[in-house]
């Protein structure tokens, strides 16, 4: 976007010395002593008016990351909050959006450059200050990709960073950068003493800079937040505790795509610039024309101006050498000097290839290079230049680093020693460069200049997806690709968020040396577990875009951890329920009681339900942790193999109980023999419930039958015993519960209408299962050759289920191959108090495995009635919302966009349509009132974006959505503003219990007589949660040190908060009774009843940097104490904001 000559944002740097003064300026210069009071006194006036009168009692100053906005402190100790309102659009130059409504995507042909233009310069833009230069080397280290991450390491990685070490101690003007912690920490513990020591001096002299310095450089489409947080967390953990600095600047030049998700963490985690690689090449051509490739990267939702990060965005097609020195690739690649003969990276394309730099041909050879440069620094907006200098896995010798580091060397020399040609050139580091990019900006404005801020550079926001590299090439297939391990991922991420919880809780309990065997037994399985998701956000392991054998590697490392989780979880239930520790029994044999209710046999296996097997006269007990900070109120299940049980709660009182078949996915078998056993239970926020299921208990009512209704079309149908089923009649079917009744297609089985009964109104859903035929599709690229088509035919099998606590529709439709890839089940409950009461839940089971299903990409489409103008919204990361806009001119795939959780489409009136999903899949919006969300995808051919191969290795899995459709209750914004939208309190509760879901444990089956007492609960959290509020993560970052006697000088435990955005267009009590929102201060001393929190403070997401403000230190161990402390621990969050907090956590006991 073009700035006009007075605008402040739009200031040209280049060529302008000292800023020529106005008429006005002469005034300030001549009243300077008067100037500068009344803009004191103005300044003063506005500060006491935005953050009130200052506490006597200051700390210094230090970093801090979110600019003390969450917790700040009026007059009084008081604390201002933010009140609920639907967010304000943040003010920037530059929006994605506007960006795309602008571009033709014409894919002009642009000489040398070729997707750009022929670029020049006049020659005296260096006239009054010179270009520097520094020229970065860097060695891009997938952690798994062709070879595992093992395989990488031991192939090429260790040897690279022997390589890079070597190469620095010999020249002090050397530089380089690594990003990837997962290979250091790899390094680390094979490396000597001296290889150790070195690394160290390199990096605390500046010659080695971690940059990034997460586990792995993570993707930035299918990542949860949480996981992304996850990743940095132990990355900058390690490398603090080890090497004893702090990543200040990002480094993401492989993700495909990137997302402001990605801007705000590393914004609050006190990183002030990063650098972005893979963005659509339209995208950077328009950027780079106006000299806005850099720029302050802002949340949509930021009206406060608090978020910014200064960002990079790298100009040309790759990060390669002929992409990064200028726009001209036959030229840079001359200056590969890796690609000289006998390094075997191979001989550049352009014909003309790299030779050593001589005496003779030094001149010859610098200018050429110099020019380039100096073409480069016009698409930028300061002479400050920055040229990236490697590739994958490069500087694996040390004659390869040599040729590198000499022939560019020599290169500098001429340069520098020639000041005729207005250059200085050198290598450097991300943080030599943007300390010379912010001190050149500092030396052209006046005024000081804060650190965050870098003055002269547009503010952007939006997202980077879907990118495209060349041509109609859209990365759009990554979104789907190995959906089955994507749905891994996350069942990893929930299943460790809850052990951290747990695992808090338990160290919390132990206040006696004896009882350290059980969770310190634990600790080095719990940092594997959090490597492993770690090592999954990987851009080639959550993306699907490995080969094989790696994802097989991927896959059995997460199986490995989640067996270690759940059976850590199984004993943390016995510990913490039956108060173990108190009677002193800590030894970890002992703590075989309970076990995980879900199994996988394989890595690549769906879970099955373990099966209660409960005789005559027995009881078993079965154990619910909810990992949410609410009370959940749930019709929850566990599979039995007889159908004589019932159900009571920890009091012995019986509870309603329904039971029925489980089906399966064979044609000639839908029914397993086995049953699912419902009930409704309530289980407290953060806290375990325990339920028993019976066997001729005389006082207990059995389980209800559920009645089935069946059409079996062309099929034979055997009806499982003992239940009766009768013929389905007609070709439309329903069921309902007290809050909606759908309608069904019968013949195929599709889902038609949805009836809301509170005002009466029909909405179609439309549901279709089609599919897309795709010659060119691969691993990354999505490339249809044409419009899906339906695959359901008349004639299938459908049974409906009836029941007091649910009812279910499941289809085994007919499709065009004979064949069924798809069947799945619809379901509504009947809860009290519920969130299910108010979703439509849809199971989708996939088996892509037949030759006949390949190079297809099968979709679950909905063809609403909504009017909402080919608009819809994703969300990115989890995270946020971002509105998606469906391009004419733009091909199909290029309008599809990744889907972690959640995707919604509205019309005018606030009639909204949510599809909420627990794995990261791919979501498109094609024609009006559509939504479609690609299930799987198989593939023969590879893409040619180096993978070699296509996606063959599908698995049977299910696909889990949940429907929401909402009307509003107050006015909203038109489908045209603007503004963030935001998902209702309802729809972030459904999202919740989706992602997080109760874990049910099993206990041994006993004699009914021996239940004699009420079994005892675990009720950790203090009265009722804001219900805006969540609980990211509760968890002890270094666990391996947590006795250790230094460990107690800090803080050990962290607590991750996020409050919510939510629109305020629909009910603020979610449809249920929500009592509280963050509108007011939110207590964390208070937070837990049998804990105290103490000891807290502020930290930044990484938790490597302390806020400016320690909120209060109590020493008390009674609670009716703590309640009486004013203004000690309140917490006041804007809404979207995260924030971390360290503390210490202890039981009362």
């Amino acid at each position: 976007m073009a700035f006009s000559s007075g605008s402040r944002r739009g200031l040209a740097l280049k060529n302008k010395g000292k800023r020529r003064r106005s008429s006005f300026g002469d005034f300030v210069s001549k009243n300077l002593n008067l100037t500068i009071l009344l803009l004191s006194a103005i300044l003063l006036i506005g500060a006491l008016l935005h953050y009130g009168i200052p506490n006597p009692l200051s700390s210094s100053k230090t970093l801090n990351p979110a600019k003390s906005r969450p917790i700040r402190k009026s007059a009084g100790g008081a604390l201002t909050s933010s009140v609920g309102f639907n967010l304000s659009e943040a003010k920037v130059d530059i929006t994605t959006k506007g960006l795309y409504d602008r571009i033709e995507f014409l894919d002009i042909d642009g000489g040398p450059w070729k997707q750009g233009w022929q670029v020049r310069y006049r020659g005296n833009e260096w006239d009054s200050e010179k270009l520097r230069v520094f020229v970065v080397p860097h060695s891009h280290n997938d952690p798994g990709w062709i070879r595992t991450v093992e395989e990488y390491y031991l192939e090429k990685t260790q040897h690279i960073l022997d390589v890079v070490v070597h190469a620095l101690l010999k020249d002090a003007r050397r530089k380089f950068i690594w990003e990837e912690m997962s290979y250091l920490e790899r390094w680390w513990r094979d490396a000597s003493d001296s290889n150790r020591k070195n690394l160290i001096k390199l990096v605390k002299n500046g010659q080695l800079e971690i940059v990034g310095g997460g586990w792995v450089m993570n993707d930035e489409a299918n990542s949860h937040y949480f996981a992304i947080i996850e990743q940095m967390m132990e990355g900058n953990l390690w490398l603090k505790d080890t090497i004893g600095v702090v990543p200040k600047n990002a480094w993401a030049i492989d993700p495909f795509g990137h997302s402001p998700t990605m801007a705000y963490l590393l914004r609050r985690m006190g990183f002030n610039n990063m650098l972005i690689q893979r963005t659509h090449y339209e995208v950077k051509k328009e950027l780079a024309m106006h000299e806005n490739l850099e720029f302050m990267w802002r949340q949509s939702w930021d009206s406060d101006e608090s978020t910014d990060i200064f960002c990079h965005m790298m100009p040309f097609y790759s990060y390669d050498v002929p992409h990064t020195c200028g726009p001209e690739p036959a030229i840079c690649c001359q200056f590969d000097f890796g690609r000289m003969p006998g390094f075997g990276y191979g001989a550049c394309p352009w014909g003309y290839n790299p030779v050593e730099t001589t005496s003779v041909n030094v001149q010859e050879r610098a200018l050429k290079l110099l020019d380039q440069y100096k073409k480069k620094s016009t698409l930028y907006k300061t002479n400050t230049l920055l040229v990236p200098l490697g590739d994958d896995f490069r500087y694996t010798t040390v004659e390869e680093a040599e040729a590198q580091y000499r022939n560019y060397q020599t290169l500098f020399d001429y340069i520098n020693s020639h000041p005729e040609l207005k250059a200085e050139a050198k290598f450097g580091t991300l943080e030599d460069y943007f300390q010379s990019l912010r001190a050149e900006v500092k030396m052209n404005f006046a005024e000081e200049v804060d650190a965050s801020v870098v003055p002269g550079f547009p503010t952007l926001s939006g997202d980077f997806f879907t990118y495209a590299d060349r041509n109609n090439d859209y990365w759009s297939g990554y979104y789907v690709s190995r959906p089955f391990f994507k749905a891994v991922d996350r069942v990893l991420e929930e299943t460790l968020r809850g052990a951290e919880i747990l695992f808090a809780f338990v160290l919390s309990s132990c206040q006696k040396s004896q009882c350290m065997e059980f969770p310190l037994s634990f600790t080095e399985k719990l940092v594997a577990a959090r490597r492993n998701l770690a090592l999954f956000q990987h851009h080639d392991g959550v993306t699907g875009t490995a080969k094989n054998h790696v994802v097989a590697d991927y896959g059995e490392r997460m199986h490995k951890s989640l067996q270690d989780l759940q059976n850590f979880m199984a004993k943390s239930v016995q510990v913490l329920i039956e108060d173990r520790f108190d009677k002193g029994e800590y030894k970890v044999d002992r703590l075989t009681e309970y076990e995980h209710e879900q199994i996988r046999s394989k890595y690549d296996m769906q879970p099955l339900h373990r099966e209660i097997d409960i005789t005559e006269q027995k009881i078993q007990a079965v154990v619910f942790f909810n990992p949410l900070e609410e009370v959940v109120n749930q019709v929850v299940m566990v599979v039995v193999n007889k159908v004589d049980v019932c159900v009571m709660d920890a009091r012995r009182s019986p509870l309603e109980s329904q039971v029925a078949p489980e089906w399966g996915y064979e044609k000639d078998k839908l029914s397993t023999g086995r049953h699912r056993l419902y009930w409704q239970a309530s289980i407290p926020a953060m806290g375990l419930q325990t339920y028993y299921i019976a066997n001729g208990l005389a006082e207990c009512e059995k389980a209800k039958l559920t009645n089935l209704k069946v059409s079996h079309g062309l099929h034979s149908f055997t009806c499982p015993a003992p239940y009766e089923c009768s013929k389905l009649e007609g070709d439309n079917a329903e069921i309902k519960n007290q809050h909606q009744t759908l309608s069904f297609d019968v013949k195929h089985g599709l889902l038609q209408v949805v009836k809301q009964h509170k005002n009466g109104q029909h909405i179609v859903l439309g549901e279709e299962i089609a599919v897309y035929s795709s010659w060119g599709s691969g691993a990354y690229l999505f490339k249809p050759t044409g419009e899906a088509e339906s695959v359901v035919k008349p004639g299938g099998i459908l049974v409906i289920s009836e029941g007091p606590l649910l009812q279910e529709v499941y289809s085994y439709p007919q499709t065009i191959w004979g064949q069924t890839p798809v069947s799945h089940s619809t379901r509504i409950y009947n809860g009290k108090d519920t969130v299910q009461e108010f979703l439509i839940e849809m199971e989708y089971h996939v088996e892509l495995l037949d030759y006949v299903y390949n190079d297809k990409e099968i979709i679950a489409r909905f063809k609403t009635d909504i009017n909402n103008e080919r608009i819809f919204f994703s969300d990115l990361n989890g995270f946020q919302m971002i509105r998606r806009d469906t391009y004419d001119k733009i091909p199909l795939p290029g309008n599809y966009y990744p889907m972690p959780s959640l995707a919604f489409l509205q019309d005018s009136n606030g009639c909204r349509f949510s599809i909420h999903t627990r794995q990261s899949l791919g979501v498109a919006g094609l024609k009006n009132g559509w939504l479609e969300v690609m299930l799987d995808r198989r593939l023969t051919r590879d893409d040619e974006r180096g993978l070699g191969q296509g996606v063959m290795d599908n698995r049977p899995m299910n696909v889990v959505f949940h429907l929401l459709v909402e009307n509003n209750v107050s006015s909203l914004t038109s489908l045209s503003s603007s503004s963030p939208r935001t998902p209702s309190i309802l729809s972030h509760r459904v999202n919740a219990q989706l992602n997080y879901p109760v874990h049910a444990f099993l206990g041994r089956p006993q004699e009914i007589s021996v239940l004699a007492l009420p079994s005892k609960g675990f009720s950790p959290v203090a009265g009722t949660f804001p219900c805006d509020l969540h609980v990211v993560s509760l968890k002890v970052p270094r666990p391996a040190s947590f006795f250790e006697p230094s460990s107690s000088m800090e803080p050990r435990f962290v607590l991750i908060l996020q409050r919510r955005g939510w629109d305020i267009a629909y009910c603020k009590k979610g449809r249920l009774q929500c009592r509280t929102l963050a509108d007011i201060p939110f207590d964390v001393f208070s937070m837990f009843k049998d804990f105290s929190a103490v000891n807290a403070k502020t930290s930044s997401l990484n938790v490597l940097h302390d806020g400016l403000e320690e909120f209060g230190f109590i020493q008390r161990t009674s609670r009716k104490e703590l309640t009486g402390v004013e203004h000690q621990g309140l917490v006041a969050l804007a809404p979207m904001e995260l924030q971390a907090f360290k503390l210490e956590l202890r039981t009362y006991k």
